[in-house]
């Protein structure tokens, strides 16, 4: 090649050989330059590194144990006075821990259920249905109970308006349904499985047309304003919402209930350490003796915290996993 160089350069003007024998000098500095990639010096060998010092590990520790506690809740009443409601409980366990808190609001009971599937909530209220459904993958525990009216028990209410002449729920069918929450099990797990058991057929095609409000507030008033025939209420909201609202207490009427159910639990991810658990446990039910806690867990219809019995949940389980075997609606 270098002797093909030299006779072009040769054949060339005196301008084109300087020009292409610094052409040629670039080259071969090219040529050299590529002879020295092999060399190791300022590799970094990223298996190869120092173990983590003992000072590192401290930190890396405190990090995490000032991370903070994500608390979430779907409201069931009004949203903004259960979010103030909720902000206070929050802040009394960052106040009790010296941990910050956060409150994390969600919709639907299906959010709250991926919140905790996902790992991106610690602690939340749940209801009824949304805990005998969840099935995340992340596993939880029970934290606590929440006891109304000086119980763990609610049951499941059909309202109509008052001057409807619907007596009972077989005269329900071709009738527009107005539901809570898709796993609320008051506002629609409940009427779920009396149709499943009973009639053999699934609200869809039982009733004329069915309707999310999203919240048992709004399926009272949309059964009071006539906007649906029925629909499914905890028996506990219905109560505090007539003794309330006595106007309201006039345009419903109740004509079905169910056996009694166990309350919507707190639950914490099961990953927590023990000792943590134990301690916001304890948070929980002291939080009735707190005279300045006492009038915001009213307004969410909340007497206090109490241990938890798993076993109260087993039926509503076993029933929604049977629902759930159903070769669809």
């Amino acid at each position: 090649m270098i002797l093909y160089m030299r006779n072009f350069i040769e054949s060339g003007g005196r301008m084109k050989r300087m020009k292409l024998l610094t052409i040629c000098l670039l080259f071969l500095c090219i040529c050299f330059s590529c002879g020295g990639c092999e060399n190791t010096q300022g590799y970094i060998d990223f298996a190869n590194m120092e173990p983590q010092s003992a000072s590192d590990k401290q930190n890396s520790d405190t990090v995490n144990k000032s991370s903070k506690l994500r608390i979430a809740f779907a409201s069931v009443l009004s949203p903004r006075e259960g979010r103030q409601s909720y902000q206070k409980m929050v802040d009394y366990i960052s106040a009790k821990t010296g941990r910050q808190a956060v409150l994390i609001q969600r919709k639907t009971y299906e959010e709250l259920n991926m919140l905790l599937a996902g790992g991106d909530c610690d602690i939340a209220f749940i209801s009824t249905g949304a805990y005998a459904s969840y099935h995340g993958m992340q596993p939880i525990d029970l934290l606590a109970m929440t006891q109304t009216y000086g119980t763990v028990y609610y049951k499941a209410y059909l309202i109509v308006p008052a001057d409807s002449d619907i007596t009972e729920f077989s005269q329900l069918r071709g009738k527009v349904m107005a539901f809570t929450d898709p796993i609320s099990y008051s506002g629609r797990l409940a009427v779920d499985y009396k149709l499943l058991d009973e009639y053999h057929t699934t609200p869809e095609q039982f009733f004329q047309r069915c309707y999310y409000t999203y919240n048992h507030d709004k399926s009272l008033w949309a059964v009071a304003n006539k906007l649906a025939d029925v629909a499914g209420i905890d028996s506990q909201v219905y109560e505090y919402d007539l003794k309330n609202n006595p106007d309201l207490a006039r345009k419903l009427r109740v004509i079905a209930s169910t056996d009694p159910v166990p309350t919507g639990p707190v639950v914490i991810r099961s990953d927590i350490p023990t000792e943590e658990k134990e301690q916001l446990q304890k948070l929980f039910y002291s939080m009735s003796e707190e005279p300045n806690l006492k009038p915001y867990m009213a307004q969410v219809m909340i007497d206090k915290f109490v241990p938890p019995i798993p076993s109260a949940y087993d039926e509503l389980r076993r029933k929604y996993n049977q629902r759930e075997r159903l070769p669809g609606d």
